[in-house]
């Protein structure tokens, strides 16, 4: 990134355009808000310098020398990216931040130019060279603009800076211009009536200073502009790269830009695509995710959310990437995206659950590997094998979220599942038999696949409810209990919200009133007790409900609570929990290993039978 502060004569004197990307918003800077105020300025530093000269000339001291040590007036910053041009053309480059301050620049330029050719001061050449590129360098009429806008505005830019503007426009264009004249005007004249044009153009042109970032090849656009922007306001890489996009097709002369907006890309601008998912520093809009979820499908690379824009730009430049090709790309994967966030009803049900899990544990990692696997035709990849696929996907995840696996080194592996299902797809190999193996394969890294035995030891040793959420208990509880429906249907399958669901402890959190341990010998008991509180908050001893039992059948003894909870519940996760006779250490740990039976079916890993998933397609 190069980063130089300058005058406007120096930043606006060079031959070349400033282009403003096709789909960036409208111009909205007013009188009220902006306009009056930068010209507040302008006077301000026209004074300064005026002062600064007198007292030189008063004392007889060198009036250039002085009116250097002036303070100048600093804009702000605008950032740009060159863009490839034909040779012997002029320079070309893409304003990426700051299309509202270097028009409004331009639009004073044109003001204070129009009250310089009214008095036919000879000033006006010095800034009509800061407004038009000169006539002998431009191949067209329209390389002549410094700043050249947006396809929609390009007619009234041209009357807007025109030398004679139709006065019956009304554009906040021409009025800006108009102000600024009237203002120029005033600002010529000086209190005793002597002409003060030269101070104000000086002051204008030499005084006026803007930062200028140029982006490199390594430069992130994201990151600049979260620094320039201020970090309270999330970005969104997606305009970047809508911009970055739609610049390059207009300059490889793409026929029916605005058709291709509307059809690949106006819907991004919808609130559903705007919404965040994820969790805390890593929370990007789905349309962010979506974006590097293509990405990584197009490059088979891993790609940073918070490095986006500058990823796809790199890709652009690696290769000769047709716009239209990447736009409809984009939509088949839009379309695919939606469906596995949204879950409409014509997906099958089985296939609606395992993709609500990796949305709702925030594995974004995994969703390009989804994509790309539902952007498939059934003929390459058909139900039975597609699900086969995102069944395993789901089963790597909750294997490792129930025995408690970390999940650095995930945006990696999932990338090396795509790379292999993608070869499979080539080789005309079986893509599901290729994401099972990509999976399995954890090399010399510790992303392993968790086995039956793995997560047996989890469901009897491990206390769930000390370490994962109620959120993710509700959804280990709730996929079991629905598989075991499956397994013992009593007529129709009844629909429960899982979610809404009380956790409840069969051994109470607070056991030692109505459930005392039956030892006279003080030491072995307090050891029994220790054991006790371990093992209470282990799955075995976790249910959910549907209706809150009170605190005192909830604490009570056994023989009571049995029965509240069968009352209180029709879930396939509770039977038989009343026809217990005792519950203790061994019944907890017995049910463990019940519930683990069940885990391990909806949780299937390669090498066990697959007919039951088989017989899941609707």
């Amino acid at each position: 990134m190069k980063a130089d502060t300058y005058e406007l004569k120096t930043i606006l004197a060079f031959e070349r355009r400033y282009v403003i990307p096709t789909f960036q918003r409208d111009y909205e800077w007013t009188k009220d808000e902006q306009w009056s105020l930068l010209y507040d300025d302008l006077e301000s530093v026209a004074d300064r310098l005026e002062e600064s000269r007198q007292i030189a000339e008063i004392s007889g001291q060198d009036v250039a020398k002085a009116a250097s040590k002036v303070a100048p007036h600093f804009l702000g910053a605008i950032v740009l990216d060159a863009l490839s041009h034909s040779p012997g053309s002029l320079d070309l480059n893409a304003v990426i931040d700051g299309q509202q301050r270097l028009t409004t620049i331009q639009l004073l330029l044109r003001g204070v130019l129009d009250v310089l050719l009214e008095q036919e001061s000879i000033r006006a050449k010095s800034i009509r060279r800061l407004t038009a590129n000169p006539a002998d360098v431009v191949l067209d009429p329209d390389e002549g603009y410094k700043l050249w806008p947006r396809r929609r505005d390009r007619d009234v830019w041209r009357v807007a800076m025109a030398d004679e503007p139709d006065d019956g426009a009304d554009h906040l264009y021409l009025q800006a211009r108009s102000y600024f004249a009237e203002r120029t005007r005033v600002a010529f004249v000086a209190s005793d009536g002597s002409d003060r044009s030269d101070v104000v153009v000086d002051a204008l042109i030499g005084l006026f200073k803007l930062v200028v970032i140029s982006l490199e090849d390594n430069d992130d656009a994201q990151v600049i502009f979260e620094v320039l922007n201020g970090r309270q306001t999330p970005l969104s890489a997606t305009d970047l790269v809508k911009n970055l996009l739609f610049m390059r097709a207009e300059f490889a002369d793409e026929a029916e830009l605005e058709k291709l907006y509307d059809e690949h890309w106006a819907h991004f601008d919808d609130k559903w695509w705007k919404k965040e998912i994820g969790r805390g520093h890593a929370a990007r809009g789905r349309r962010d995710v979506l974006l590097s979820s293509w990405l990584t499908i197009a490059s088979e690379t891993e790609v940073n959310l918070g490095h986006l824009y500058g990823q796809v730009r790199e890709y652009l430049n690696d290769g000769d990437h047709k716009i239209p090709d990447i736009l409809n790309e984009l939509s088949t994967a839009a379309t695919a995206f939606r469906d596995i966030l949204e879950r409409p009803s014509t997906l099958p049900t089985p296939m609606a659950h395992r993709y609500a899990r990796v949305d709702r544990l925030s594995v974004t990692t995994a969703i390009p590997l989804l994509v790309w696997l539902r952007t498939l035709p059934e003929s390459l990849l058909p139900p039975g094998d597609h699900l086969r696929c995102v069944a395993a996907v789901d089963s790597w995840i909750m294997r490792r979220v129930i025995v408690g696996a970390n999940t650095r080194g995930y945006g990696k592996r999932f990338v090396d599942v795509l790379k292999a299902a993608k070869r499979a797809l080539a080789d005309d190999a079986s893509i599901p038999d290729a994401v099972e193996a990509a999976l399995l394969d954890a090399g010399d890294s510790n992303l392993t696949w968790p086995t039956d035995d793995e997560v047996l030891t989890a469901f009897v040793e491990r206390p769930f409810y000390d370490n994962l959420t109620q959120e993710r208990i509700r959804m280990i509880l709730g996929a079991l209990d629905y598989q075991m429906h499956l397994d013992h249907p009593k007529g129709e399958h009844p629909v429960f919200n899982y979610d809404s669901l009380q956790i409840e402890h069969l051994l109470p959190q607070k056991w030692r009133t109505h459930w005392p341990i039956d030892c006279d010998d003080d030491a072995e008991r307090a050891l029994l007790e220790m054991e006790r509180d371990r093992v209470r908050n282990r799955l075995g001893n976790l249910t959910l409900i549907t209706g809150p039992l009170n605190i005192p059948m909830s604490n009570g003894p056994w023989s009571d609570k049995r029965l509240a909870i069968a009352q209180h519940s029709n879930l396939q996760l509770n039977a038989g929990v009343d026809e217990v006779e005792s519950w203790d250490e061994d019944s907890i740990a017995d049910r463990a290993r019940s519930l683990t039976a069940v885990a391990v079916r909806v949780w299937r890993r390669p090498g066990q039978s697959l007919a039951a998933e088989a017989g899941e397609i609707e």
